[in-house]
C-alpha cells in the first residue's frame, strides 16, 4: 500500500493525495508537519532530510520507493500506475506538463503564498499590508496568463487531464479559497471554467472542496 505522510492542509499534501485518488490507488496518510510533528523525528527523517511533508513510501523490498519533494511525487505517482495517461508518453506532451508544474512550483506558488499567509493563517491584526500587495501584484498577472492559456485548451495540455492539471488545481484552489470579505479577485472566465471541471472529478473529492487553513 501507498504510504503518504503529510496534513491534508498543506497544499502539497493535497497535490499527492489528489493524484493518488485520481488513480485509484490504496493509500494510507499518516498527519504530520505543523501542529502534528512527526517530521522532526529521526524516523521520518530517514524519509524526508529535509523534516517537510508531503513524502511517500511505495512498494515493497527491492521494489520499495521513497519520494519527497510533491511535484516529483505527482510526476511519479502518474509514471508508474497511468503511463500515456496523467503522464503522457510522447516527449513534447511530457515536458509541456513539466513545464506548468514547475511554473507552478517556482512562479506561481512564489508569488501566492504570501497573500495566503496574510489573509489565511495570520491573525488581522498581525498582518503586514505591503507584504499582502506585493503578494497580490505579483499573482494576479500570473493567474491572467493562465487564463489566456486555458482560452486555448480545456485542461493544461489540451483535451485531456494530465498530471499539469493537479498542481495548479491547488493552487487555484488556495488563490480562490481566499476569504471575500478581505480580497476581491478579478474575473478569469477560462481558469473558473477550468476549476469548475476539476472540482467535479471523483478524484479531486477531500482536495478542491476543503476549507482553507
Amino acid at each position: 500500500m501507498l504510504k503518504i505522510w503529510g496534513r491534508i492542509s498543506s497544499i502539497n499534501v493535497r497535490k499527492v493525495v489528489w493524484c493518488a485518488q485520481e488513480l485509484g490507488l490504496s493509500f494510507q496518510r499518516t498527519e504530520a508537519g505543523g501542529k502534528f510533528g512527526v517530521v522532526q523525528t529521526d524516523e521520518y527523517r530517514q524519509i524526508n532530510p529535509n523534516s517537510l511533508v508531503p513524502a511517500i513510501e511505495d512498494g515493497e523490498g527491492a521494489q520499495r520507493v521513497e519520494l519527497w519533494e510533491s511535484n516529483v511525487i505527482v510526476r511519479y505517482l502518474s509514471a508508474r500506475y497511468a503511463p500515456g495517461g496523467l503522464y503522457p508518453n510522447e516527449l513534447p506532451a511530457r515536458f509541456d506538463a513539466e513545464r506548468w508544474m514547475d511554473w507552478q512550483q517556482t512562479t506561481l506558488n512564489r508569488a501566492g503564498s504570501p497573500g495566503f499567509i496574510q489573509l489565511v493563517r495570520t491573525p488581522a491584526d498581525k498582518r503586514d499590508a505591503a507584504v499582502l500587495a506585493q503578494s497580490i501584484a505579483a499573482t494576479e498577472p500570473l493567474f491572467a496568463l493562465l487564463d489566456r492559456h486555458l482560452a486555448k485548451n480545456e485542461y493544461m495540455l489540451g483535451d485531456s487531464f494530465t498530471m499539469a492539471d493537479i498542481p495548479l488545481g491547488c493552487e487555484a484552489h488556495r488563490w480562490f479559497g481566499l476569504p471575500p470579505t478581505e480580497y476581491t479577485r478579478p474575473s478569469w472566465p477560462n481558469v473558473e471554467r477550468w476549476f469548475g471541471q476539476l472540482r467535479t472529478r471523483s478524484g479531486a473529492l477531500g482536495v478542491l472542496d476543503l476549507t482553507l487553513e
